[in-house]
């Protein structure tokens, strides 16, 4: 599962900062997740929901054929992109960046969730994994952007 990989690749560059490049602790941590979480997965969710629609909404358990999942896409695609961006913009871009993601992680995850109580939908890309994902990642960005803040 894509987001539990980039977020052991980020843990690893968090640390790679951290102690090679001796970078503040809460920074590194947090650039690297807003850069392989939010950046590099939003870019790799595009790539699924626009080349791939139709198997991505069959992994969700949604119907296929639907332009939705190409407008879900450049959302994606929009937060992958500012994501990256984020490597050379910091401060309160870092914190927006965030916010966006939170936003809609918990909508997702509310959706999901709707899914999973009104139809019994167990599909990979909705239930298990991708739905603790996507409601508890938020609070480790926020909580980690709180803790640069204070400790750098």
């Amino acid at each position: 599962m894509y987001p539990l990989f980039l977020f052991c690749l980020a843990v690893i560059l968090g640390l790679v900062q951290f102690l090679l490049l001796h970078k503040p602790l809460f920074s590194s941590f947090l650039l690297a997740f807003i850069v392989c979480n939010i950046g590099l997965q939003g870019i790799y969710a595009f790539m699924g929901h626009f080349f791939r629609s139709d198997e991505t909404a069959r992994n969700i358990g949604w119907p296929t054929g639907n332009l939705f999942q190409k407008e879900i896409a450049f959302t994606n695609l929009s937060l992958g992109v500012i994501g990256i961006m984020s490597i050379w913009f910091r401060g309160n871009f870092w914190l927006a960046t965030i916010i966006a993601r939170s936003v809609f992680l918990w909508g997702c995850s509310y959706i999901h969730f709707m899914d999973l109580k009104r139809n019994k939908n167990v599909q990979v890309f909705n239930a298990g994994p991708v739905l603790y994902f996507d409601f508890f990642f938020p609070f480790i960005l926020i909580g980690f952007y709180i803790l640069q803040l204070i400790y750098g």
